[in-house]
């Protein structure tokens, strides 16, 4: 097969179907090179046509909080007071840098995550 970059959705799903055709190719071998090849030419279309953005930034504060088994009490006591931690979970308050950094050390949330818009 010619390895040809992919523009549309039509080679697009011919190079899904060829890669499936040879996904276990062995190494070094002309299929698996071809393997690879392809690999890289769907993750970049990929990356063009189905971007996967930042997740909201409270959801991220609430996913983290229940990954730590931390609830808003513990929250306040990063962010100062129980009703402004409130605030902040239910988006009546935005985070200010402070809290950003507060948030980022304590939680290990990505900065990029917190200082989006909500």
């Amino acid at each position: 097969m010619i390895i040809k970059p992919i523009k549309t959705e039509q080679d697009y799903q011919q190079a899904l179907k060829r890669l499936e055709q040879i996904f276990d190719s062995k190494k070094n071998s002309a299929e698996g090179d071809e393997l690879e090849v392809l690999g890289i030419l769907i993750a970049k279309y990929e990356d063009e046509h189905f971007p996967v953005g930042f997740p909201d930034p409270i959801e991220a504060i609430k996913f983290r909080m229940e990954q730590m088994g931390y609830n808003q009490t513990d929250l306040a006591k990063m962010v100062g007071l129980k009703s402004r931690a409130s605030e902040i979970l239910n988006r009546k308050r935005k985070l200010s840098l402070e809290m950003i950094r507060l948030l980022h050390e304590s939680l290990k949330i990505p900065t990029e995550v917190l200082i989006q818009a909500y």
